[in-house]
């Protein structure tokens, strides 16, 4: 479940009182046999580690193992983890220029979707959101779509009442507007609150269908693309601050764009071979164009009202879509 703690190498470096490695406790939600483990969390483990030489371990905990998934922000403000991969929108209303890249329209792969974000980032104008912590890289997943246990949902009057799982805010007053109610939630708790009908749907990616196996408790898949999930690889400010010079630059080196698009690049390549999957186990809706007109509506309607908000409180609501909207036309050109 956990990486090693320790090499042979660094055993017999201890046992001739050589300096111990300095450690670093990565946490995050997803289960140790998830592609997320592998590809976003050891594979950045195992670059740094290289490129630090025995200076520094990474240690994964997967699974909330080192706290709940709504708690992970402030876990890596505190230092019960050193590291922590979360969502930002799990805290209402703390990051809300972050979330501006959660509403609909935007991108259509989590690989844009991702670079954008990140040169949103490392442009300054979300660093009074995350003052507290050393971040590490932001990404995305593609688009979020329905998902039902056993209702279909054919037309916005299908949506109704349908109480739905919801990441954020952000997203869950897009479900306002389209007529549901929605329900908030970390992604984990997702499965039971499904099984105990306590919700009748939820909003996520394609590949967390099958990654919270929650394939096995639903049939029916409506196509929209209402958002993208904005994440955080963020690290405890008086951690990153103490390592070694050379751990600091290992560190360093594998933070940014690379690690952003690589993540969001992982949720599309994973998400088409679930939707694939899905389109043979389960019925997948796709909205007709007259249909998709009301729904893109709506879309608008809860676009235009969250950055008004963010307006009304003095926030450059207005300016930073459109700086995103500018990067997700640059990150068009550089990735496709």
């Amino acid at each position: 479940m956990f990486r090693p703690l320790a090499t042979s190498a660094l055993v017999l470096a201890l046992a001739t009182g050589a300096a111990q490695a300095e450690t670093l406790r990565y946490a995050h939600f997803m289960s140790a046999t998830s592609w997320q483990n592998q590809t976003i969390f050891e594979d950045w483990a195992t670059a740094v580690e290289e490129a630090a030489g025995t200076d520094l371990d990474v240690q994964i905990y997967p699974s909330q193992t080192l706290g709940k998934a709504v708690a992970g922000y402030d876990n890596a403000v505190m230092g019960i983890a050193d590291i922590a991969w979360t969502v930002p929108g799990y805290t209402a209303g703390r990051f809300p220029l972050s979330q501006i890249v959660e509403l609909p329209g935007l991108f259509d792969t989590g690989a844009v979707g991702s670079c954008a974000f990140q040169m949103l980032y490392d442009s300054g104008a979300l660093d009074a959101e995350y003052a507290d912590t050393h971040v590490l890289f932001v990404h995305t997943h593609d688009a979020g779509h329905l998902h039902t246990g056993s209702k279909p949902v054919n037309d916005l009057d299908d949506m109704k009442g349908l109480k739905l799982r919801r990441p954020t805010q952000v997203v869950g007053n897009l479900l306002e507007e389209l007529g549901a109610e929605p329900v908030g939630m970390p992604a984990p708790n997702t499965y039971e609150a499904l099984q105990r009908g306590a919700i009748d749907g939820y909003m996520l990616p394609w590949e967390s269908v099958e990654s919270f196996r929650l394939d096995e408790l639903t049939e029916y898949h409506t196509v929209f693309g209402f958002y993208a999930l904005a994440f955080v690889t963020t690290m405890n400010k008086a951690k990153y601050e103490g390592l070694s010079p050379e751990a600091k630059a290992a560190v360093d080196a594998n933070s940014g764009m690379v690690w952003a698009v690589t993540a969001g690049r992982g949720y599309d390549e994973a998400g088409a071979k679930v939707l694939e999957g899905l389109r043979e186990t389960s019925t997948v809706i796709e909205l007709s164009p007259e249909e998709r007109a009301k729904w893109d509506a709506a879309a608008e309607s809860a676009r235009a009202a969250y950055i008004a908000e963010l307006d009304g409180m003095g926030l450059p609501g207005t300016e930073t879509y459109a700086a995103v909207q500018g990067y997700v036309t640059e990150c068009q050109a550089q990735l496709n």
